[in-house]
């Protein structure tokens, strides 16, 4: 139950900071913001009105929204308009939802990172605890063999004449094994189960661009999870929000590429029922994981938000772009039909994400 309603809070947060873009660049440019709401209609009770716009707090509590005066589909026109306003304007108001949703993210991962969460780093920097973990294992090498898997913790590797490495550096391990192709070695290390050895023995010709060294198959990284200071915390936030943008808008492309090829699937895709559990690792793994998944959550709504379909920003920036190569506005009716369209479409979205999550939950 605690789980979801911080499933509700995130959504809550971060669809509320996609609405909060839409409305200031809308005040900037003098456009009418009638309603600034929290959750969605029917109406609770209004929190108040200032400046013209009633801020109301709505009895579904799983977004919030803007009304704006004269939007899509609505015919009102005159001083303060969104219909009125230059298209130009008409797109940056479109726009400042997903920009913000951006934002939002690169402040959740700068507070992420300030928290502590895993990140990769080249060296052991003096007093920081690092771990040495698997991040790839070549398929039929030596460590394959020995049932190695990504994600296992290095803890040390010793050989038959006592020669270990307690601590050890992806450059040291690399160095280790190296000097001894052919000799066994052991390695000890830590999956779920607990920790765990084998023995392996190096062997030449087990990665294809460097047949001549002995190796056991293993690329390794080094891990911290130290809190960094605010400024290295926003400076490292610009990395994981690029990332971030690259991974989401490639699981989008794979989707509309399996589309295109008959063969849709939204088999991986987590809908809200799915997120619940999702969270609650993040939350069982400590506050920086939590902020670091609000942070990819903003990153999906962004993108989300750009798909050029209808009742989505990215389709009202579509429609906007077509009227202005026509140079006049489109019907209103096709407009309503289009949204229409556009709603239903998510909603059949919604349904088939919510039911793989729960055939996910009863398998």
């Amino acid at each position: 139950m605690l789980t979801a309603l911080l499933v509700v809070a995130i959504l809550v947060l971060l669809i509320v900071a996609h609405e909060l873009g839409h409305f200031i660049v809308a005040k900037l440019f003098r456009v009418r913001v009638e309603e600034f709401g929290i959750g969605y209609p029917p109406r609770a009770f209004t929190l108040g009105k200032l400046g013209g716009t009633e801020y109301t707090l709505n009895w579904i509590p799983f977004g919030g929204f803007v009304r704006l005066f004269g939007d899509i589909g609505e015919g009102e026109r005159g001083r303060g308009s969104l219909v009125g306003a230059h298209r130009g304007v008409q797109a940056l108001i479109l726009v400042a939802g997903v920009a913000m949703n951006a934002l939002a993210a690169w402040m959740l991962f700068a507070a992420a990172y300030h928290a502590g969460i895993p990140r990769v780093v080249e060296e052991r920097s003096p007093g920081e605890s690092v771990r040495l973990l698997v991040a790839q294992v070549v398929p039929g090498s030596p460590a394959d063999s020995a049932g190695l898997a990504p994600g296992d913790e290095m803890l040390g590797i010793s050989d038959a004449e006592g020669a270990a490495l307690d601590e050890p550096t992806p450059a040291a391990f690399s160095d280790f094994i190296r000097a001894r192709g052919g000799k066994p070695v052991t390695l000890s290390y830590v999956r779920a189960e607990g920790e765990m050895s084998a023995t392996i023995v190096p062997a030449h010709a087990v990665i294809p661009d460097e047949a001549g060294r002995p190796a056991v198959g293993m690329a390794l990284y080094l891990v911290s999870e130290q809190s960094l200071s605010w400024g290295a915390a926003a400076m490292e936030a610009f990395s994981a929000l690029s990332n971030s943008f690259r991974a989401v808008a490639g699981g989008l492309l794979s989707i509309a590429e399996r589309v295109v090829a008959g063969k849709p699937s939204l088999s991986g895709v987590v809908g809200p029922i799915g997120l619940v559990g999702v969270v609650g690792d993040a939350a069982r793994s400590g506050v920086g994981n939590l902020l670091a998944l609000a942070a990819f959550i903003s990153v999906n709504l962004a993108i989300i938000n750009l798909v050029p379909i209808p009742a989505l920003d990215g389709g009202r920036l579509l429609l906007l772009g077509i009227e202005a190569a026509m140079r006049r506005s489109a019907p209103r009716l096709a407009l309503h039909v289009m949204n229409a369209l556009g709603v239903a479409l998510i909603v059949f979205l919604m349904v088939s994400v919510t039911f793989n999550d729960i055939a996910r939950l009863l398998a």
